[in-house]
């Protein structure tokens, strides 16, 4: 396993969730860029630093016993593997405060690392609420590969934060250095919000939701042929983002018991408000976490899922590989899967090898609706 080695410390980082001979790291040249500049500019130990959408920990762990490390973003995935990665090289969970992108910052902060995340939207929710929380001289320095650093990213630090200048590339990497100057206050434009006509509702959509500006034409797909039932189903909305698949089966079955589960902590906020301006104080567990890891065995009677097929840069169905052990896993002999998906990415041969009977449900020409049985 690679050590990532930074004037800051040397650490054995891991991927979260780990896979067996995984052949991409925790760590990649934007975050040691990062790391060296700081140490460049110099930071005293009593420095207070935010660290922004910190994949699996290593900015956060290199820093945590120089400095004062609050770690922000919007992945259970990535608080779970900074967990992890301070554990494995012998730190104390509590050196690094992490405070979930759903949640305000609260500074002052003396530098910003920021890592560029892929929805720009959620960069720039970020950078508006940085107003008011910089401390006198603060500086603030994002970085990303080449290859994923659009332009608008430079934009938005010069909107929101003050005159930026890019870096040279070094290893394929570039920093964007921002010198924090006076602004009046900017108002967010997120939650955004769109309706839909059946089941009739008002979507909120917080920064980093996906497909926030209406809904995914894959969940479209999806929903005309959700399950019917009246009976008490124990159901869970797996990857549930804005919660409209669990909603729209709670709303026609009253009787469910709805679990709504998550990696984004945006997400779940987006479900939770979502559920209560359409089901008032029907009681439902929503979460953020590693999809249905922590869910009891045979407690389920049905799992909907539409499945991520990325999991920030990298593209792959691994992550929905994983949801479907875990639906099997948390499934009562006779449970339903319920999927959507993209016609080109196999499902239905990947499912035959997990449950007992896969049925196509319904198809449009770009995706299929399918029912796994255990």
């Amino acid at each position: 396993m690679p050590i990532f080695a930074t004037p800051f410390a040397h650490l054995d980082l891991v991927r979260q969730p780990e896979q067996r001979d995984d052949p991409l790291q925790a760590f990649d040249a934007a975050d040691e860029y990062l790391l060296n500049h700081l140490h460049e500019q110099g930071v005293t130990p009593d420095a207070r630093v935010l660290v922004l959408n910190d994949s699996f920990g290593a900015l956060a762990a290199s820093l945590a016993p120089q400095v004062r490390v609050t770690s922000s973003g919007d992945s259970h995935l990535g608080y779970l593997g900074l967990v992890r990665n301070l554990a494995r090289n012998g730190l104390e969970a509590g050196q690094v405060a992490f405070v979930p992108a759903s949640d305000p910052l609260v500074g002052p902060f003396d530098r910003v690392l920021i890592r560029v995340p892929k929805t720009l939207a959620l960069l720039e929710e970020q950078l508006i609420r940085l107003q008011g929380q910089l401390a006198p001289g603060a500086r603030v320095v994002a970085a990303g590969m080449v290859k994923h650093l659009p332009h608008a990213a430079g934009d938005l630090l010069t909107r929101y934060i003050g005159p930026m200048q890019p870096s040279l590339a070094v290893k394929k990497a570039r920093l964007l250095i921002a010198t924090p100057d006076a602004r009046p206050a900017v108002t967010s434009p997120y939650p955004t919000r769109y309706q839909l006509d059946s089941p009739r509702l008002t979507l909120v959509n917080h920064a980093n939701v996906f497909c926030r500006e209406g809904l995914d034409i894959g969940t479209r797909a999806f929903l005309p042929h959700l399950p019917r039932s009246l009976a008490a189903v124990r159901a869970a909305d797996l990857g549930c983002g804005n919660g409209i698949l669990g909603i729209a089966y709670a709303l026609a079955n009253p009787q469910a018991e709805m679990t709504l589960v998550d990696e984004s902590y945006m997400a779940v906020q987006s479900a939770r408000e979502n559920w209560r301006a359409a089901l008032g104080d029907r009681p439902a567990d929503m979460r953020a976490g590693d999809g249905l890891a922590e869910q009891p065995e045979d407690s389920l009677d049905l799992v909907l899922c539409n499945p991520p097929f990325h999991q920030q840069q990298v593209v792959g169905d691994f992550l929905a590989w994983r949801m479907f052990v875990q639906a099997r896993n948390a499934l009562v002999t006779g449970g339903e899967l319920w999927i959507v998906g993209n016609r080109h990415l196999g499902y239905h041969a990947k499912l035959k090898r997990l449950f007992r009977g896969v049925e196509q449900v319904a198809a449009t020409p770009k995706f299929v609706v399918l029912k796994a049985s255990k």
